[in-house]
């Protein structure tokens, strides 16, 4: 590999990197204008396994904005990010796919006060994204929930 073709990866692998991270803000965040627009035309997302729907970017965003609506707290944490690219046309680098874990507490709207989460989990992202005009986009985001733990009632937190 040349030094100008390591260095393309490099860019690309920043750009996807901060593509994924632009998607946890958004759902933080609640900003489902910036949520669709990190989706391409045809953009889907499945969060069925997590006790949601599958549908496209819009429909999403509008069951994410009403599902999410419960928590005044929300933080995506997406880690160990493994990236690969892929062939599409005979051009090498039009795709990469991205599979990442992440832990996700939050905490109910009704709740007062800074204490522990009322609800974590966590589990398992698959991104398919694709190179545009306009940069990388998400082509389709699936969730896999593997887990999900609420409090005891009665716990406290220290």
């Amino acid at each position: 590999m040349t030094q100008r073709a390591e260095l393309a990866a490099v860019v690309d692998r920043l750009a996807v990197d901060e593509l994924i991270t632009a998607y946890a803000v958004a759902v933080d965040d609640g900003d489902w204008t910036a949520y669709r627009r990190l989706f391409t035309r045809d953009g889907r997302a499945d969060y069925r396994s997590a006790g949601g729907i599958e549908g496209h970017a819009g429909q999403i965003a509008e069951w994410l904005a009403e599902s999410l609506a419960l928590f005044s707290m929300r933080q995506h944490l997406i880690v160990n990010r493994r990236v690969l690219f892929d062939i599409m046309e005979h051009d090498t680098g039009d795709t990469a796919s991205v599979r990442a874990d992440y832990l996700n507490p939050m905490r109910f709207a009704t709740d007062d006060g800074p204490t522990a989460p009322d609800l974590v989990c966590g589990g398992r992202y698959g991104f398919a994204l694709l190179r545009t005009p306009e940069g990388w986009r998400l082509r389709e985001v699936v969730v896999e929930e593997k887990w999900r733990r609420l409090p005891a009632q009665g716990a406290t937190t220290p």
